[in-house]
């Protein structure tokens, strides 16, 4: 099996196998915490969820840190990478424990969306220096493998911190005990995430030594000037813009499709949702195996798509998972069914992490070593938006359980456009 005996060449390398431990510890946590956090939100038996309530968390958690995101790739372009990953894993871990204690002392939704958004700004951080560092400790002829394998692997190690979290919520008895529970696991996780990065040399990761900057203030003070350079190097790579332009918008897709998912589980495909007392057990199983599934998705991604990009090349296969996506859509979402859906949780999974993976090699290949960290920071932020927006529009157009067939039809129309405007890009190639 290719991906088998690629994996195998990969973790040959010392320095590689150390960064991806520090990845699968640090992303399997962020996916118990995500978990935690859905959980508590959407399925506690005193709230009841809405597509608005939904969408106005996604914003609380991800908007505020996205305005100042693009500030972080130029701390990452200055600070020692691998400090970073320590340091921040473990103010990770600190921080979640800080938000079990809200959760068991039942505060205000306000400071505890406000303890969460702690979490998940910090976790931009890692996800961006994690991505910057793997030209670290590859080559450039093994950076299409590794992009495959390392950031899929991540995302499958979340997928499995959220099965974890499930399985856990599951087995406690309903209630903010069961929820600060989770919490508390995903910050163990965290803890060892941190210490797993002190396997690394302290300087292996970049930036190079004379682009440092230790002391926080000088780091500050060029951020603005930073970042300018940053866009402006952007500028000068049209390719990287136009698959990050393109990865944009099918985030968009995923981020409506996901509060989709979440409206059906909780209401529609709960079968005691309408009774009192519900503790939403039967929804959350489902959306337990909907993230499954769509994890077994992005793993097949991670198969394929070394071969799919030797043989349509990245902006081709970007164009092929955009078009598949727009085909498969409406046949198996508008049926509203578990089973259909399930199937769309797989084939979107393909198409989504094809999409990322393709992206993610454009972007290193294109961008030079001392602006990566400012690229990706903007990367990430134009991701976050993204989601939040399509958490906005769910909300203005979701009813209660989740069924919009407009909804439906308007983002497979936006999944065409994208296939159409890439197919564009390479003609004019």
């Amino acid at each position: 099996m290719a991906v088998v005996r690629d994996l195998r060449v990969l973790l040959r390398l010392r320095d590689f196998r150390r960064l991806l431990a520090v990845r699968l510890l640090s992303q399997l946590s962020d996916g118990v915490f995500q978990v935690a956090l859905a959980t508590y939100v959407v399925f506690s038996p005193e709230k009841q969820a809405s597509p608005a309530a939904i969408a106005s968390a996604m914003a609380v958690l991800l908007l505020p840190y996205s305005l100042l995101g693009p500030f972080t790739g130029v701390l990452l372009d200055r600070w020692r990478r691998r400090q970073v990953l320590l340091y921040c894993n473990l103010l990770r871990a600190v921080l979640s424990c800080g938000t079990a204690a809200l959760i068991l002392a039942h505060v205000p939704d306000w400071l505890f969306y406000l303890s969460a958004l702690s979490v998940t700004a910090v976790n931009r951080f890692v996800l961006a220096g994690l991505s910057a560092a793997l030209p670290r400790v590859v080559d450039r002829e093994r950076l299409v493998m590794a992009n495959s394998l390392s950031p899929t692997a991540g995302t499958l190690a979340a997928t499995a911190g959220g099965g974890l979290a499930f399985l856990v919520h599951l087995g406690l008895a309903k209630g903010a005990g069961a929820d600060a529970t989770v919490v508390l696991l995903a910050a163990f996780v965290y803890l060892c995430a941190g210490l797993a990065a002190l396997a690394l040399d302290r300087d292996l990761l970049g930036p190079d030594p004379d682009l440092v900057q230790p002391r926080l203030g000088i780091a500050l003070t060029g951020t603005v000037h930073g970042l300018a350079e940053g866009l402006r190097h952007l500028r000068g790579r049209p390719a990287a813009v136009r698959a990050m332009a393109a990865m944009t918008a099918l985030r968009f897709c995923y981020g409506a499709l996901t509060v989709v998912l979440l409206m059906l589980c909780r209401y529609a495909w709960n079968t005691a949702s309408d009774r009192p007392g519900d503790d939403g057990s039967g929804g959350l199983a489902l959306l337990g195996l909907a993230v499954g599934v769509s994890g077994a998705g992005f793993f097949a991604a991670a198969v394929v798509t070394p071969w799919a990009t030797a043989r349509f090349g990245t902006a081709g296969w970007i164009t092929v998972c955009a078009g598949s996506a727009a085909v498969l859509l409406p046949p198996l979402a508008l049926p509203f069914d578990p089973a259909p859906m399930l199937v769309a949780a797989f084939a979107l999974g393909i198409c989504t992490q094809g999409a990322k993976i393709a992206t993610d090699t454009v972007v290193q290949s294109s961008v030079d070593d001392a602006y990566r960290g400012r690229v990706f920071s903007l990367y990430d932020v134009a991701f976050n938006v993204a989601f939040v927006g399509a958490a906005a529009v769910a909300a203005l157009m979701l009813p209660p359980d989740g069924r919009s067939s407009l909804l439906i039809a308007l983002l497979a129309l936006l999944y065409a456009v994208v296939a159409l405007a890439m197919l564009r890009v390479r003609g004019l190639q």
